[in-house]
């Protein structure tokens, strides 16, 4: 009798795009600017991205534009947070300390502030003319597009 076996991956097919911001807005001011020039409408989200086992949020803002059936996510990619030190100093009245650490949403891109992916099933849009338009904001350091495939975690990015 003949084995079938069925991979996961199988199914997975990227019909997004991904775009990488390094900018050191905070993000309402990143999506203000974005909505200007690109023409677009991205709105915060009610919910952050909330991963349980990352102990992180991150700030997500969408845009669902129905002309050309797409969906435009702008999704930080760093989460700061605050932790309480350990210490074993041996006093019982020691100073509380405290230690940020940083959490990413994609690991692989651990300078990227934030991420832009664009949902599109016929991927109708022009992507150079986007990342020339976002390499116009004057606080945007850089903008390039990403590699879905090169991606390990790209199961972070499914938002629904």
């Amino acid at each position: 009798m003949a084995l079938h076996k069925l991979l996961v991956d199988d199914f997975y097919d990227a019909s997004f795009s991904l775009i990488a911001i390094h900018c050191r807005l905070e993000d309402y001011r990143l999506a203000y600017l974005l909505n200007k020039h690109l023409e677009l409408n991205l709105r915060r989200k009610e919910h952050d991205l909330d991963y349980n086992y990352f102990d992180a949020s991150f700030a997500i803002f969408e845009w669902e534009n129905e002309k050309i059936d797409s969906v435009w996510n702008l999704v930080s990619n760093v989460c700061k947070k605050e932790e309480a030190a350990l210490q074993s100093s041996g006093s019982l009245f020691a100073n509380q300390t405290t230690v940020t650490r940083t959490v990413n949403l994609l690991p692989e891109l651990k300078k990227v502030d934030y991420l832009i992916k664009v949902s599109n099933e016929h991927r109708n849009f022009d992507e150079k003319l986007i990342l020339n338009k976002i390499q116009t904001i004057p606080q945007v350091i850089t903008t390039y597009s990403v590699d879905i495939d090169q991606l390990k975690s790209k199961e972070h990015l499914i938002f629904d």
